[in-house]
């Protein structure tokens, strides 16, 4: 399965000052882990955040956001939102933020 490149593109700019960070193969596409930690990605076109299970109503109220579902049992704190809904850098800059900021907090596998 292809995926947004331009989209990691974008997600490595953000993320590219953060020595903690590592980029590999996952989900199809490519996951940015923080200390071994999933903090985002990028599945198909749409990008993967991990975040608080106690923020996942409020992320899905947000505009393109989903429940991650790999499965057929849907995750909290794993949202999918659609690449449509981050083409603008600032709000795409929002999510990196938020998944970075969880997985910075866990700690390191």
């Amino acid at each position: 399965m292809a995926y947004d490149e331009g989209l990691a593109q974008r997600i490595r700019e953000r993320l590219g000052g953060d020595p903690d960070i590592v980029e590999k193969r996952m989900f199809g596409g490519s996951g940015f882990l923080c200390r071994g930690n999933m903090a985002v990605g990028v599945s198909g076109d749409d990008l993967i955040v991990r975040i608080a299970a106690d923020a996942t109503d409020a992320a899905l109220a947000r505009p393109g956001a989903r429940l991650f579902d790999r499965t057929g049992r849907p995750m909290r704190g794993w949202i999918l939102v659609a690449g449509p809904a981050v083409t603008d850098d600032a709000v795409l800059g929002e999510w990196i933020d938020e998944g970075h900021g969880f997985a910075a907090g866990l700690p390191p596998k």
